[in-house]
């Protein structure tokens, strides 16, 4: 690969980052073809975009954009690859049930959303992840639920005091 090919993969690289927002690096060394070709067509069926590249294009990528991946450069050892996606859970949820059949891939490292998460061990962590719009959604229930709570009482209340003054005026 020649400097100005090396230069278009970190420039592309550089863009999907930006572009997804999550990304995985993982172990897929020692893998068949046939292997590498079945975890490449159900990261298609998952919408997940899956590309093998050199760590120093991966590490210079990283650096060509606004964030803290410093956490991240250690693991770029060894043959990577990276996965991107617009879910930060479908990534880890597929390296786990490609783990039934085998051990690999093998989850070096995520960057989900400004977070960093490195290690294998992390993978549970990752399937557990909500997404923003869960959450905004979860803070929103939240906040409404005093609110509805405040109206349900004084809607009863307003009706036990209509009925106690019903009653004042009939014993009147």
């Amino acid at each position: 690969m020649n400097k100005e090919e090396k230069h278009d993969v970190v420039i592309a690289l550089t863009e999907q980052m930006k572009e997804y927002g999550n990304f995985y690096i993982t172990d897929t060394s020692n893998l068949t073809v046939a292997k590498i070709n079945d975890i490449r067509r159900k990261c298609f069926e998952s919408d997940i975009k899956m590309q093998v590249t050199k760590n120093t294009l991966i590490k210079k990528a990283m650096l060509a954009i606004d964030g803290d991946f410093s956490e991240m450069y250690d693991v770029l050892k060894g043959s990577s690859s990276i996965m991107f996606s617009k879910s930060g859970t479908a990534p880890a949820k597929l390296i786990k049930q490609l783990r039934k059949t085998g051990d690999k891939p093998i989850l070096k490292a995520a960057y989900i959303d400004t977070a960093v998460f490195v290690g294998d061990n992390q993978l549970d962590a990752l399937i557990n992840l909500k997404s923003k719009e869960q959450l905004i959604g979860e803070i929103i229930g939240l906040l409404q639920s005093p609110a509805k709570n405040v109206i349900g009482a004084l809607q009863s209340g307003g009706n036990k005091l209509a009925g106690i003054v019903k009653t004042l005026q009939e014993r009147g």
